[in-house]
């Protein structure tokens, strides 16, 4: 994107964590912030813990999963700020634990917030990059985009549809001449948010701060990179995944602690066990 001064961003996910961070980073560049979420209570105290940083952000409360929702927060938008330039797709859920002993309705809704979310927020909002002098799409992802994650089945394979479907976005724009509009995929491995209380990150790593990131995930806009990884493992795991033998690639994983790094996962505990109470972990 090069240039950010006076863009319009809107982050999904902004209520805390990796959204927060983003907020001051883009904020610092002269952006207007937009911070979408589906906790309105959340919301209200991020703006003020933002406010005391010198940070004036928007608020819009927001269920991702919801097509009615996201096309009606689309026309809120564009009535009460006008049509954004920088769309963040950060909203992201996580249950982990071995695969049988999470319940059904917690793996479809970490499908529903960190992939359906992904593709009805860039349906909605797409177009008005398109019509922008500039425009940028960020889609969170992770490491796990590349690797299978054990005890945490659902929320890396999650991340891979994310990968491709961010991939495959930023390959069409550039068939469709759009080449005003840039796409990054943002693959972190563990970032401190709460999240993933319990994991332990693989060894030679430790987690990332969403501060970090964010400042990562900024300077990433504004070179036009089309992938940020971090940290210095990450910028490796592709090339361990896919260019090693399998065996290989599986020793690797399981002599770095990866393979058991969700073994022991919290995380952040809803107060209810429905989707729409575990949707309020967003990262």
């Amino acid at each position: 994107m090069t240039r950010l001064q006076n863009s319009r961003v809107l982050i999904t996910g902004g209520a805390g964590g990796i959204g927060q961070a983003l907020a001051v980073e883009f904020a610092a560049a002269d952006c207007e912030v937009i911070l979408a979420d589906i906790s309105p209570q959340e919301l209200s105290r991020a703006r003020a813990r933002l406010s005391t940083q010198g940070v004036a952000a928007e608020t819009l409360t927001l269920d991702v999963t919801s097509a009615t929702a996201v096309e009606s927060a689309h026309r809120e938008v564009h009535a009460r700020w006008g049509p954004i330039q920088v769309l963040v797709n950060n909203a992201g859920i996580v249950h982990g634990g071995p695969f049988l002993d999470v319940p059904i309705e917690r793996h479809l809704a970490t499908y529903r917030v960190n992939v359906e979310g992904v593709v009805l927020m860039t349906h909605a909002f797409l177009p008005d990059l398109l019509v922008a002098d500039r425009g940028h799409l960020v889609n969170i992802a992770s490491a796990s985009g590349y690797i299978g994650l054990p005890f945490g089945s659902t929320y890396a394979s999650s991340k891979w549809a994310v990968l491709g479907f961010s991939e495959s976005i930023r390959q069409e724009l550039q068939e469709q001449g759009h080449e005003h509009v840039g796409v990054t995929t943002v693959c972190p491995s563990y970032v401190d948010t709460g999240m993933f209380e319990g994991v332990k990150p693989p060894l030679l790593t430790r987690f990332l701060t969403p501060e970090t990131l964010a400042e990562k995930v900024v300077d990433a806009l504004r070179s036009n990179q089309s992938l940020v990884l971090e940290p210095w493992l990450v910028k490796m795991t592709p090339i361990l995944a896919h260019a090693l033998p399998g065996k290989l690639s599986d020793r690797l994983s399981q002599l770095f602690g990866a393979h058991r790094s969700m073994a022991h996962w919290t995380g952040h505990r809803p107060q209810g066990s429905d989707a729409s109470e575990a949707a309020l972990e967003e990262e």
